[in-house]
């Protein structure tokens, strides 16, 4: 039956094949290596990671469970391309709480979760700039999305930026007035945020 149970798996993925893994974002199937651990064989799938210069090694039966999955589909890119041009939901809880979750969406390997993401900590040149800690979660959001659009899209991840890009200009809040609509919808918590940052 775990026979039964590898075939499948291994035919759901393919070597050359490019996936999604979670934490990492598009890696590409370079191979299927047998290794030996603690006398047990295990079938592995090897994972690289082109920009990070980077080999991951997943078995074969965990790939599912681990959150690997195909990229998505161009309905899914779709959806992507319109949640970025949705109005930026920005909760009113305190920086380090909202931090989290954005790191959790980024690391989900969900498209739709990472484009909220990159929807809402965009900053067009008219707002005011972003924090550090800001600025790194929307450029890690931006790289995983931009990676995964180049992919399906099969085009370079420089076109897949300024698609994303192009797109989030059409957002309702990138207008000058309403600069200030963000402002007011955040707290105390995060305007103390604003001057440590």
């Amino acid at each position: 039956m775990a026979t039964i149970k590898k075939t499948t798996l291994r035919s759901d993925f393919k070597t050359g094949e490019h996936i999604v893994y979670p934490a990492h974002g598009v890696g590409e199937i370079v191979g299927i290596e047998e290794q030996e651990v603690a006398g047990i064989k295990l079938e592995l799938f090897v994972i690289a990671f082109e920009k990070d210069k980077m080999k991951l090694r997943v078995p074969v039966a965990k790939a599912t469970s681990v959150g690997m999955r195909k990229l998505s589909d161009t309905t899914i890119v779709k959806k992507a391309l319109e949640t970025i041009r949705g109005r930026a939901r920005v909760k009113r809880t305190m920086w380090s709480r909202r931090a989290q979750e954005y790191e959790a969406k980024i690391n989900s390997g969900d498209l739709i979760q990472i484009s909220e993401v990159v929807r809402d900590l965009y900053r067009s040149d008219t707002q005011p700039e972003q924090s550090y800690s800001e600025r790194q979660l929307y450029e890690a959001a931006l790289d995983r999305m931009s990676r995964e659009i180049a992919a399906v899209s099969e085009i370079s991840e420089t076109e897949a930026v300024r698609q994303i890009e192009q797109n989030l200009a059409k957002s309702p809040k990138r207008g000058s007035k309403a600069d200030e609509e963000p402002v007011a919808e955040v707290d105390g918590d995060d305007e103390k945020h604003d001057e440590a940052a």
